[in-house]
C-alpha cells in the first residue's frame, strides 16, 4: 500500500493535490502555536493534563494545553456530526433528507456546520470561564474580567470555522479526509517533543534502555493489532434473485443472479465510545471540586479511587466503554432497516428468510463483533495506562486511542489515494484504446 505514494507523486494532477494538503495542514499547524490573547500556556499545560481534557488536548495536538487559537479545531464539529448522525436515525425528516442524494447530504453537511459553530461557542465560553476563573491562568497585566472572555470565545469561534473550512478545502481539493487529517497531525506534532523529553530520562538515567525498548515494542504490537482489527470484518454473504430482462428479439430471457457480501466491521463505533466513557468520568472530578469544603469524606473517596490510572477508575471507565460501544452500534447498525432494504432489492442471506428472521441474524452478528470491538477499545484504553507505570516512561503520550486514530487515517487515505490511481490507470487504458482503434482505421 505504501507504493501508492510513491507512484501518486509521478502523477501530476495528484501531486498537486498532496502538496495543496501539505500546505493546508502547514497552516494549520502555524496557526496552532499563536496562543488566544490573555492566556498563561505554561500555567494552563498542567491544568489540562489527564483526564476528558488530556483527550482533548490530543485530539487538538495540544492546542488545548496551550489554548491557541485552534484550541477546540475540529471538536465541536465531530460532535456535531456525532449529534446528527445519531438523530438521522431518530428523526423522520432528517432520515428524509438522507434518502434524497447529493441535495440531501449538502443540507445534512449544512446543519452540521450551524450545530458546530452553535456548540462550539458553548465548548468555548466553557474553557475560557475555566481559565479565568483562576488568576493563576490569566497573563500578567490581563484583568480576566468579561472582556477577556468575550475575545477568548470570539477568537475560539473564528478558529472553529477557519477549521472547518481547511478540512472542507482537503477533502474537496486535495486527497480528502480533511478532519480526519488535522486530527491526525495534530497528534503526530507532539511526537517530536515527546521523544525528545523521552530521551532526556535516558540521558540522565531516570530509565534504562531496556525499558525503552520494552515501551517500543509494546507500542509497534498495539499498531499491528489496530491494523488487524481496523480491517476485520464479518462479510455476511447476500445473493439476489434472478431478474428478467427483454432480449433484442422481444422475448423474455432470464439473467443471472449476483453474489456479494455485507460487510460489517469488528470495531464499527471507532473512538467514539472513549470519548464519550472520558466525558462521563469528568462529572466525579466536577464532584470533587464541588464537595470540597462541604463534604470532605466525599472529595477524599473520589480523590483516592476515581483518579486517572486508578483501578477503580480503569474498571469503570472499561464498563463505560462496553456500554457505549453496544449503544452507539445499535443505532449505527439497524438489522432492520437493513434486511428491509435487501428485501426491497430482491436480495437474501443463503439459509435464512427474509424479514424478521434476517434483522434477527444480522443483529446476532452486529451483537458478537460489539463484543469483540468493545474488548480492543478497552485494550487500548487500559493497555497504555498500565504500560507507562509499568516503565515509567510518562514524556511519552502513548494512546491506544490517537495510535488508532492514525493508523485508521492513514489506512483510508491509502485507500483513496490507490482508488484515485486505478481510475486514472483505466482512463488512460481507455483512452490509449481508442487513439490505436482511429489509427487502425
Amino acid at each position: 500500500m505504501l507504493r501508492a505514494f510513491r507512484d501518486a507523486f509521478r502523477i501530476p494532477d495528484l501531486r498537486r493535490k498532496i502538496v495543496f494538503t501539505l500546505l493546508l495542514l502547514a497552516v494549520y499547524r502555524l496557526g496552532s502555536t499563536i496562543p488566544t490573547p490573555g492566556v498563561n500556556t505554561a500555567a494552563l499545560e498542567s491544568a489540562t493534563s489527564g483526564g476528558l481534557f488530556g483527550l482533548i488536548s490530543l485530539i487538538s495536538g495540544g492546542n488545548l494545553s496551550q489554548f491557541s487559537i485552534f484550541a477546540l479545531g475540529v471538536l465541536p464539529y465531530i460532535t456535531a456530526s456525532i449529534v446528527i448522525q445519531l438523530l438521522t436515525t431518530t428523526v423522520p425528516a432528517l432520515e428524509k433528507l438522507s434518502k434524497e442524494g447529493e441535495e440531501g447530504r449538502k443540507k445534512i453537511n449544512q446543519f452540521t456546520r450551524y450545530a458546530a459553530v452553535g456548540l462550539g461557542t458553548a465548548q468555548a465560553l466553557f474553557f475560557s470561564l475555566f481559565i479565568t476563573s483562576n488568576p493563576a491562568y490569566v497573563a500578567v497585566g490581563w484583568d480576566p474580567g468579561i472582556f477577556t472572555t468575550i475575545v477568548m470565545v470570539l477568537t475560539q469561534v473564528a478558529g472553529i470555522a477557519f477549521t472547518m473550512w481547511i478540512g472542507e478545502r482537503i477533502t474537496e481539493v486535495g486527497v480528502g479526509n480533511g478532519i480526519s487529517l488535522i486530527i491526525t497531525s495534530g497528534i503526530i506534532a507532539n511526537y517530536p517533543r515527546e521523544i525528545a523529553a523521552t530521551g532526556q530520562l535516558l540521558n540522565t538515567e531516570q530509565t534504562s534502555v531496556i525499558r525503552i525498548l520494552v515501551f517500543i515494542a509494546v507500542i509497534l504490537v498495539t499498531i499491528a493489532g489496530i491494523v488487524y482489527v481496523y480491517q476485520g470484518e464479518r462479510r455476511v454473504p447476500v445473493t439476489y434473485a434472478r431478474a428478467r430482462g427483454g432480449a433484442p428479439t422481444g422475448a423474455v430471457r432470464n439473467m443471472g443472479g449476483q453474489a456479494t457480501w455485507l460487510p460489517i466491521k469488528v470495531n464499527q463505533a471507532g473512538v467514539i465510545p472513549v470519548i464519550f466513557a472520558s466525558a462521563m468520568l469528568i462529572i466525579p472530578n466536577l464532584i470533587a471540586t464541588a464537595t470540597a469544603t462541604r463534604a470532605p469524606g466525599v472529595n477524599a473517596w473520589i480523590q483516592s479511587n476515581l483518579v486517572f490510572g486508578q483501578p477503580f477508575y480503569l474498571a469503570l471507565e472499561a464498563l463505560l466503554i462496553f456500554g457505549f460501544t453496544y449503544l452507539y452500534n445499535s443505532v449505527q447498525f439497524d438489522p432492520k432497516r437493513i434486511s428491509e432494504q435487501l428485501r426491497e432489492a430482491g436480495g437474501f442471506i443463503p439459509g435464512v428468510r427474509p424479514g424478521t428472521p434476517t434483522a434477527e441474524y444480522l443483529g446476532g452478528i452486529s451483537g458478537r463483533l460489539s463484543l469483540w470491538g468493545a474488548f480492543f477499545l478497552v485494550v487500548l484504553t487500559i493497555l497504555p495506562q498500565i504500560v507507562q507505570r509499568a516503565t515509567g516512561i510518562t514524556t511519552f503520550q502513548f494512546s491506544g486511542t490517537g495510535l488508532l486514530i492514525i493508523v485508521g487515517v492513514a489506512l483510508e487515505t491509502l485507500k483513496q489515494l490507490e482508488a484515485q490511481l486505478t481510475v486514472r490507470r483505466y482512463d488512460g487504458f481507455i483512452t490509449k484504446g481508442r487513439i490505436r482503434g482511429r489509427l487502425n482505421n
